[in-house]
């Protein structure tokens, strides 16, 4: 465990990272019910603060930034209010901005997430709001996305490609990125919520348990079907690992034809499980980068998970949380 802590003290801050993916501006709307309406049968939240977190390929590069690493991060926003507060939240989070693209053509992916309460009572989340935009990125917004991801390239030493369903990570900007990581030989690691099959070859992917259900078309319903059907993935994606996020039952490293796996960190019941995967991704990539092997990186990436899912809301890890989580488990 030594090593892993080493890693990430000393290796985690000279790092450099480049995000590709969908930009989600991640509101929480705080309120407070004040009565009932006069108008419906339904309560008056009166507003207090709302608050705009990187979400999507941003919360990935927050947690790579807030673990010290120097991030570069491609992606689209729309030329508006919301598009405006994200970037200033990445960029005070320290994550490189200049290939983010603001686009008169597009709007601000937007979810926003009404917290309430009675006075002086925890707040819960009551409904969610999603505003997405329709218009996938067309050729013209493509060609700026792959110039901006060209202007930084040369300084990666690993590729995420944080794909929510919103279109940035496809098409020929997708394809000239690959060829660029195959030809320098700079790994890449792609977390895709909908079409991981579209991703063959490339270093490793971090699904969870849901999406590869959702790939492979049906349920699993046993621990060998498990094993079995992610080894035969693997191996028809053409990656070099496969690690399976399984919420409360940690997560499960596939390579070389073997699974590994490792027990959930911390508390089984998780207070927010928002932006996880993107913690995990961050990690997962930092460690590797840093010369670790898959299931050591696996394993820091097990730690982060079990840290930020016991926070509200979108969060980051901090490299002293994830460094007194390894020393606590220190076999």
């Amino acid at each position: 465990m030594n090593k892993l802590i080493r890693a990430v003290e000393e290796k985690f801050p000279e790092r450099r990272i480049v995000v590709i993916g969908d930009l989600v501006a991640d509101q929480f709307l705080h309120g407070t019910i004040d009565r009932v309406s006069r108008e419906a049968p339904v309560f008056i939240l009166k507003h207090e603060k709302t608050i705009t977190l990187p979400g999507g390929a941003g919360n990935a590069a927050v947690n790579a930034a807030s673990l010290g690493a120097k991030v570069f991060l491609i992606g689209l926003v729309g030329d508006d209010i919301n598009g405006k507060k994200l970037v200033e939240s990445l960029k005070d989070s320290k994550v490189d901005c200049t290939g983010v693209l603001a686009s008169s053509k597009h709007e601000t992916v937007t979810k926003v997430r009404v917290l309430a309460s009675r006075q002086h009572a925890t707040r819960q989340q009551v409904i969610r709001i999603d505003y997405v935009d329709s218009k996938k990125p067309d050729e013209e917004v493509q060609k700026l996305l792959l110039g901006n991801f060209f202007k930084v390239a040369e300084q990666t030493e690993i590729i995420i490609i944080s794909d929510y369903g919103y279109g940035v990570a496809s098409g020929e900007f997708l394809k000239e990125v690959m060829r660029f990581a195959k030809k320098r030989e700079i790994p890449i690691l792609v977390d895709s919520r909908y079409r991981l099959g579209e991703f063959m070859g490339v270093t490793s992917a971090t699904p969870n348990q849901e999406e590869i259900e959702n790939l492979i078309g049906k349920s699993i319903e046993s621990e060998e079907e498990f094993i079995s059907e992610c080894l035969r993935l693997r191996r028809s994606l053409n990656l070099d690992a496969l690690l399976v996020t399984r919420g409360s039952k940690g997560m499960t490293l596939f390579e070389n034809g073997k699974a590994t796996h490792l027990e959930a960190i911390g508390s089984k019941e998780p207070v927010d499980v928002t932006g996880a995967g993107d913690t995990v991704i961050a990690t997962y990539s930092l460690a590797l980068a840093s010369g670790l092997s898959f299931l050591e990186a696996a394993i820091i990436a097990n730690h982060a998970g079990g840290i930020v899912v016991m926070k509200k809301g979108t969060a980051r890890v901090e490299p002293e949380e994830l460094i007194e989580s390894l020393r606590q488990n220190e076999k």
